[in-house]
Parts: structure tokens; sequence; C-alpha cells
């Protein structure tokens, strides 16, 4: 496959599992990149595994979480989530988490491909309302550029993964009935 191809693909369980050890190896990297997506150091590809195995593959088994992962160079170098919320009041919503993309393969538009893929899974599920929380300036940057609004900022709301602080997230969000945020 050449180097500027990329390929986006939804994973059922069979499929997470089939790239367990690559969607493990990604968030490693990501956690020791600095990325603020729910774990701290010492981290390995043993947690990692388990969060996959644990968290994420009931809920893509049941059909109430989306996984979409982007392949680059024959290998999986990115991947998101979509939480598809089942509450009776909120089924017009969805929450995005865990945009992931291996930091070798930055900059490159996996992750604005990544999220793109989310929406269109989103509007295909009859969700409309999409949010997210995020930690960092350079991906608050990017949802800012797909259209999502800041609802507002939380001091204190995690553990940096790295260093012995607490970090503020943003909260934002998306309304796909406009195109972008109301």
């Amino acid at each position: 496959m050449p180097d500027e191809i990329v390929t986006i693909a939804a994973l059922d369980a069979e499929g997470l599992a089939r790239h367990l050890d690559a969607l493990a190896d990604i968030l490693v990297a990501c956690v020791h990149d600095g990325a603020s997506v729910s774990f701290v150091l010492p981290f390995g590809r043993d947690e990692a595994r388990a969060f996959w195995t644990g968290e994420v593959a009931p809920g893509v088994a049941r059909g109430t979480r989306a996984l979409i992962i982007a392949s680059r160079r024959g290998g999986v170098a990115g991947a998101a989530q979509l939480d598809l919320v089942a509450t009776p009041n909120q089924r017009h919503r969805g929450e995005i988490s865990k945009v992931l993309v291996h930091p070798s393969f930055r900059r490159l538009g996996l992750a604005r491909a990544l999220m793109g893929a989310i929406e269109a899974r989103a509007q295909a599920a009859g969700r409309w309302l999409l949010t997210l929380d995020t930690a960092g300036e350079a991906a608050e940057q990017l949802y800012l550029s797909l259209g999502y609004a800041r609802a507002g900022r939380i001091p204190s709301y995690a553990r940096d993964p790295i260093a012995d602080r607490f970090d503020a997230t943003t909260i934002m969000y998306k309304d796909l009935r406009a195109g972008g945020a109301r």
C-alpha cells in the first residue's frame, strides 16, 4: 500500500481482537507521549491490552460503542471511539473518546479522517449531538476546526499522564444537524 493511502474502517469484536496488539501499541505510545487519555505512567502493553479487551470490546460486541481505525503503511496508525449513549433521554447523543494517533503518524490528517468517520457513524445511528473532552491544545484546535464548540473548561480534571500535577480539560460539542456547534 503506498504511503499516501489511508484506510478508515470500523471494527467489530473480531476485528478488535485481530488488531489488539497494534491498538495496544498505539495507546502505549500516546500515553508515553503525554496524551491525557485516562492513564498515567508507568503504563505498559499489558495494561493497554486489558483496556481494549475489558473496556472497549464488550461495548463493541453489544453495538453500544463504535471503534474506528485508520491504517497507513499497512498497519493501524490511529483509532477513535464513539459511545452510543443508551439512556432513554439521551439517545440523540454520542460521546467521542480516545481519539488516538500514533506519534509517528501525527500531522498527516489521520485524526481528521477518524473524526469524519465517527461523525458519519453517529449520523447513521441517529445521533446528532456529539460531545468530547480534551486536555491538549493541538487537539482542541483540531476540534474547533471541525466545527466543535467549547462548552466550558474544568480545572484540575485529571492527573497528567507524566508529571505530578492535575490538568484542566475542555468540554466540547457539535450539533450535526447544523454542520457545527449551535
